[in-house]
């Protein structure tokens, strides 16, 4: 009798198993040009077929960070800093794959009349609360000689930048596209961007590790899906533009535009970036860990062990 016993939990247990395994890796973004082939590839790749795949988007990085550390999602499109915060917040997680690069993407941008950062001394800058707005302003400010005490800080979410800038509630935002575009539709001036701090900003996809071990297959299918994006862009940059134009909410144009700001880095610069017993992409870790806890984002160090792994990049 115990036997039969021992041979149902175990059929329970591998059927058990095999429905995990079965479920799709939630994948959460939120809106930025550089995220924008996850989309595209669920709508040009076999993930809306089979369901390996289901992609969640939230309004701003604070939700995606959110939603990440309480487990709703498998996997998210986030910045390095943010993966950072994660680390010291004892969460167990993978950096699987370099998703942009950002060289331009990111900006600060200002009422016309101030044309530089210096001029908006004791003004109201627009930051969503979140490792990355915190870093940009931090970096923009060290570097053209202020401090966070010399301006008003407004904690507002990126989805809310635009309506908080018609109303003059700020008169500058920490933000990215497609936020850029439409503010500079309104009159914005740039006043800062990452080319001035480059290779600094780095937008990844990080991984809860226990679904690394249960979801190995459709965690490959995942990256595999992300490069054939990226193949689909190159060939046909025009249709691209107007597939991932629809909820991006600017014209192809821009889209197109939108990307001359960022790095999408290869299969071969992703090993180059990830790979072997000193990957390159820990100099910008360390780079990084030193001026979040400088700024008091990070308190403590942050273990780094095991943070990257390239072994589900396609050879």
């Amino acid at each position: 009798m115990k036997f039969y016993i021992f041979l149902l939990v175990c059929g329970l247990s591998l059927v058990s198993m095999q429905a995990f395994a079965a479920t799709p890796i939630r994948v959460g973004s939120s809106i930025w040009p550089g995220y924008e082939p996850l989309f595209l590839a669920n709508k040009i790749t076999d993930w809306g077929k089979n369901k390996s795949v289901r992609m969640v988007e939230f309004s701003s990085a604070t939700e995606v960070t959110r939603a990440f550390r309480n487990r709703s999602l498998e996997a998210a499109a986030l910045t390095l800093d943010e993966v950072l915060l994660l680390r010291e917040a004892g969460l167990p997680v993978t950096v699987v794959l370099v998703l942009d690069v950002s060289r331009g993407g990111d900006v600060i941008m200002a009422k016309p009349q101030y044309k530089n950062i210096k001029e908006l001394k004791n003004k109201k800058f627009g930051v969503e609360s979140g490792a990355l707005g915190a870093f940009v302003l931090t970096r923009a400010l060290e570097l053209h000689g202020l401090t966070l005490n010399d301006i008003k800080i407004v904690p507002i979410e990126v989805n809310r930048h635009e309506s908080a800038y018609r109303s003059d509630l700020i008169d500058a935002a920490v933000t990215f596209e497609p936020t850029k575009t439409n503010l500079a539709k309104l009159g914005a001036r740039e006043v800062f961007s990452s080319r001035e701090i480059p290779n600094e900003i780095i937008d990844v996809l990080v991984v809860h590790n226990k679904i690394l071990q249960s979801k190995k297959a459709q965690t490959r299918e995942l990256i595999q899906g992300w490069f054939q994006a990226l193949q689909f862009i190159k060939k046909d940059p025009n249709r691209a533009a107007k597939l991932m134009s629809v909820r991006l909410k600017i014209t192809p144009h821009e889209v197109l535009t939108s990307f001359q700001g960022l790095s999408l880095p290869s299969v071969k610069e992703n090993h180059g970036l990830l790979s072997g017993q000193h990957p390159i992409i820990n100099q910008t870790v360390k780079r990084l860990q030193k001026t979040l806890e400088k700024s008091g984002l990070l308190k403590q160090g942050v273990n780094l062990q095991g943070l990257i792994s390239a072994q589900f990049i396609p050879q």
